[in-house]
């Protein structure tokens, strides 16, 4: 069987771990070999999360070929049309790993496979709850999504949404979420026992909130800060706890203005953003991850909170709420539009209202199967599931 995986960005690095785990299977099966095509570099708007290699930096190796070294906004549907077909003709491909439905090259792509009995997987972020749908946006997804012969969806809220649109449980092959589990938890693990200094020398609090990602407006950061500023209020040791936003984006300056007119510049730090790989350096000085986006279609961040025992507060738009948050067990869920239902979890928090303890057991053994090998060896199963 030969496997052709179709993906956007290069700069995925938490698709590459598990691109790589995929990659050592079918190296240990000589029926199988596999190709990844990545169309740009990265995007213009991810630009500034993009850092140079040094010796610190988790790589990875699987057969990959890079079609255009430049931003996915730069390249034309010509180009990647052209590109997408000469390739895929060039391998003659079993069965074919499309990213999404929405670039229309890799649709065409999508048409010539059908036209030469080739299978195709469709990957699937989107959840019914991440934007409005309807009209005939919806109608256009329902017959691409009847070519297809298979699919790899983010989690349980990103395959019901397909079942909505038809498409029969039996074509789900996969609903997961990986980023690389144990590279994550090695650098949080290394920087554990330096926690208080890297506090003070930091002017963090002794207890921490934590919001990593992109400050941009979809991410309800104001709201984030209104409801912690009524916690501290409410809160018996509101003199032990902080809020940490790491991340860089448009919003910086005016969530700087509102730390300041909240009067809460000795409890909130605003760190710029890091690589990937460098951020469980910052959960190590931080109890509770909160995500309060109004809008995700999974929120890999939790991923990366929860695999370093971190319990989470998140938003119940985001995708991975129904596989990974689970009440008392691993964190709360609140609805964005209501901070005062945040405002009472964090107080939980604050006031030592939950066994944080079992919280992070918990965490670590819910996200286990959420690792690289074993979503790699549902999609190699998958696909040799659609081929036969």
């Amino acid at each position: 069987m030969r496997i052709l995986i179709v993906h956007n960005l290069l700069w995925a690095h938490y698709k590459a771990s598990v691109f790589q785990a995929l990659q050592h299977l079918v190296d240990q099966q000589p029926d199988l070999s596999i190709r990844v095509l990545q169309i740009a570099r990265n995007e213009r708007s991810r630009a500034s999360l993009e850092t140079a290699t040094d010796a610190d930096t988790p790589t990875y190796t699987y057969q990959y070929e890079l079609l255009f070294d430049r931003f996915l906004e730069d390249i034309s549907l010509t180009e990647r049309a052209q590109a997408l077909l000469r390739h895929a003709r060039a391998y003659k491909p079993d069965v074919i790993n499309l990213t999404g439905y929405y670039d229309p090259a890799q649709l065409l792509l999508l048409a010539w496979a059908k036209l030469n009995g080739i299978r195709v997987v469709m990957q699937n972020e989107s959840t019914a709850a991440d934007h409005q749908r309807s009209g005939w946006k919806e109608l256009f997804k329902r017959s691409v999504f009847r070519a297809c012969d298979g699919f790899f969806c983010f989690g349980s809220q990103s395959a019901d949404y397909l079942i909505q649109l038809g498409v029969p449980p039996a074509k789900i092959l996969l609903r997961k979420n990986a980023v690389d589990n144990e590279a994550l938890r090695a650098v949080y693990e290394q920087t554990l026992p330096n926690r208080t200094r890297l506090q003070q020398s930091l002017h963090l609090q002794t207890n921490n909130f934590v919001f990593v990602g992109r400050l941009i407006e979809v991410k309800n950061l104001p709201m984030l800060l209104n409801a912690f500023a009524e916690a501290l209020k409410r809160s018996v040791n509101a003199l032990n706890w902080g809020l940490i936003l790491l991340g860089d984006g448009d919003q910086w300056a005016e969530l700087s203005q509102q730390i300041g007119s909240l009067k809460l510049t000795d409890r909130v730090t605003l760190l710029p953003g890091r690589p990937w790989f460098r951020v469980p350096e910052v959960l190590a000085l931080s109890n509770v991850l909160v995500l309060p986006s109004r809008s995700e279609p999974w929120g890999l961040v939790v991923n990366e909170a929860m695999v370093c025992g971190l319990p989470v507060i998140v938003s119940e738009r985001c995708g991975c709420v129904q596989d990974l948050v689970h009440p008392d067990e691993t964190g709360f869920v609140f609805d964005p539009e209501e901070p005062d239902k945040l405002t009472q979890l964090m107080v939980k928090f604050m006031d030592d209202l939950v066994d944080t303890q079992r919280m992070a057991y918990y965490a670590q053994q819910y996200i286990a199967p959420y690792a690289p090998d074993v979503v790699a060896q549902e999609m190699l199963d998958g696909f040799r599931e659609i081929t036969n």
